[in-house]
């Protein structure tokens, strides 16, 4: 590492990163509703002089979660609004998102700093927390369903801020980031080659202590974490992914190895370390083939699975059960599937979020009846506005259009409102 910070470096790293992320960035619309994105100001302590954009949707669920969403290096928060599935999430489930932004000239994340680096050092996770209590305060959100997520830098921030603050951060979902405390530097230098070329290495113990020293003598539960890198990443490169599985895995007393390892759409393996299941303390997806450009299509959705907010726009009902029949029609490389959702129970069910797997190699190119998403691997179709409430012994029929690549089996394993169904 030199002595003296490194500005050509972070230029290289902007224009590559710019080039890689805008034209995936901007594939998505700003959500169709009279809510808008707003700036707030004074929301408390600010040591690096951030600034903070809010989206609250048209309606929200009872003491609703809160999600920040950080951008990557030479982005804004209102850029990563625009260009990113999570207010149009927001709008579907009913949770408040945070868009912090950075006002230092590189637009990166202090994610090197001794004071970002230790709870309530200073520096930008201060600002951010402040943030967090604001929204908590004014509009009565749960403290316990706070969440974070963010690209590159922003997924930096992700990991510094779950080990700054785990009592404050229920889980995070870090998009091609590194390792907490891999960007340290002590020469004032926003950048580190040799963590963003994946040179850094340690054991699963020193990436763990790295991240209990943030906050020494804390004894609580920690963040859940997922993490996401592609491939063929040529800024933050690959091997980072790894060192990232070693230290949260560590964090929670896990071990390396996997309980469960599957592919939920193609080019991506999928590891989930110490449960099976969409909460899984550690879930990590590598997505073959793919550079500095995440998230893409359907990561978003899945992260807000991961974060456990899908279900957040239904009511389900006490003792709901359900039965899904289906009728699939399959040619050459398509198929048609159509699905009659059953309440079996005595009460009824207002509004409804119908979870699915299809089979691999399909994708939803349209439906009717529901919105469906993500369109690959694990989906989930949520209600039309007239068709919300089942009654008990009523039905709802939905369906849709896919093609396949030679499996043309119809989907499985159905969950209404997160209640198993029969089929």
């Amino acid at each position: 590492m030199s002595t003296k910070p490194r500005p050509a470096p972070v230029g290289s790293f902007l224009g590559a990163l710019l080039s890689a992320l805008l034209a995936a960035m901007f594939l998505t619309a700003p959500p169709a509703s009279a809510a808008a994105l707003t700036e707030v100001t004074n929301f408390g302590t600010n040591p690096s002089n951030l600034q903070m954009y809010l989206y609250v949707p048209d309606s929200v669920t009872a003491h609703p979660p809160v999600l920040v969403a950080a951008h990557y290096c030479g982005g804004t928060g209102p850029v990563f609004y625009s260009g990113t599935e999570f207010a149009s999430l927001a709008d579907r489930y009913g949770f408040i998102v945070v868009y912090p932004s950075v006002t230092r000239s590189s637009k990166c994340w202090d994610v090197s700093s001794p004071q970002a680096l230790r709870r309530d050092g200073g520096s930008d996770p201060v600002g951010i927390r402040s943030m967090v209590d604001w929204v908590t305060r004014t509009y009565g959100a749960d403290p316990g369903r706070v969440f974070v997520t963010g690209a590159s830098s922003g997924a930096m921030m992700t990991n510094v801020l779950l080990g700054d603050y785990p009592d404050v951060f229920a889980a995070g979902a870090a998009f091609m980031g590194v390792p907490f405390g891999c960007f340290a530097t002590t020469d004032g230098s926003e950048w580190n080659s040799a963590c963003a070329n994946g040179t850094v290495t340690h054991t699963p113990q020193e990436w763990g202590d790295l991240v209990r020293a943030a906050y020494p003598g804390y004894t609580g539960a920690r963040p859940r974490m997922q993490l996401w890198h592609g491939t063929e990443d040529d800024i933050l490169r690959y091997p980072n992914f790894g060192e990232e599985i070693k230290q949260w895995t560590n964090v929670h007393g896990l071990t390396q190895t996997p309980a469960l390892t599957d592919s939920p759409q193609t080019a991506w393996t999928r590891t989930r370390y110490g449960s099976t299941g969409d909460q899984a303390p550690v879930e990590a997806i590598s997505v073959q083939g793919v550079g500095h450009a995440l998230p893409s299509g359907g990561m978003a959705a899945r992260a807000i699975t991961f974060f456990g907010l899908d279900g957040g726009a239904t009511t389900p009902a006490p003792g709901t059960t359900c039965r899904v029949a289906v009728t699939t029609n399959a040619w050459n490389t398509g198929l048609t599937a159509s699905l009659t959702i059953t309440n079996t129970g005595t009460t009824p069910v207002n509004g409804w979020a119908l979870r699915f797997d299809l089979a691999p190699g399909q994708t939803i190119t349209s439906g009717w009846n529901a919105t469906y998403s993500p369109p690959t691997g694990t989906v989930t179709a949520t209600n039309a506005p007239y068709n919300a409430t089942i009654a008990p012994g009523a039905a709802a029929s939905i369906g849709y259009q896919a093609t396949h690549t030679g499996n043309s089996a119809a989907p499985t394993a159905f969950s209404l409102n997160a209640a198993a169904c029969t089929s």
